[in-house]
């Protein structure tokens, strides 16, 4: 029980922080900015929340490749083991890293 709770915690914490940071950026709605005003402030206030996102997807990815590493090694190599690593954590990998690329083109553009 409390292996689960210490493996859980930190991840459900993240996403409710990380989905608090976007809920504050809801205010923008009362500014009446227009479309195009509200997306760009909902775009600028959710930054922080994107990078968050982006590198919980990475460290999970990561975690997941490390923990199938240690059962494979206790219990014997599986071809299974090799599938499922390859479509689990290769789409946390695939979607952490289009995050980060996303993001560095658009600071390297805005310089």
């Amino acid at each position: 029980m409390e292996r689960g709770l210490v493996y859980w915690t930190p991840r459900v914490l993240s996403i409710a922080f990380i989905a608090f940071l976007a809920l504050l950026s809801l205010d923008i709605f009362d500014l009446g900015l227009g479309f195009w005003g509200t997306a760009l402030g909902l775009l600028i206030h959710n930054i922080p929340a994107i990078i968050l996102l982006a590198v919980t997807i990475v460290v999970a990815g990561i975690a997941y490749l490390v923990l199938l590493a240690f059962i494979s090694s206790r219990s014997g190599f599986e071809w299974g083991y090799l599938a499922s690593a390859a479509i689990i954590s290769g789409a946390a990998f695939l979607i952490g890293a289009l995050y980060l690329i996303g993001w560095r083109r658009k600071t390297a553009a805005e310089k």
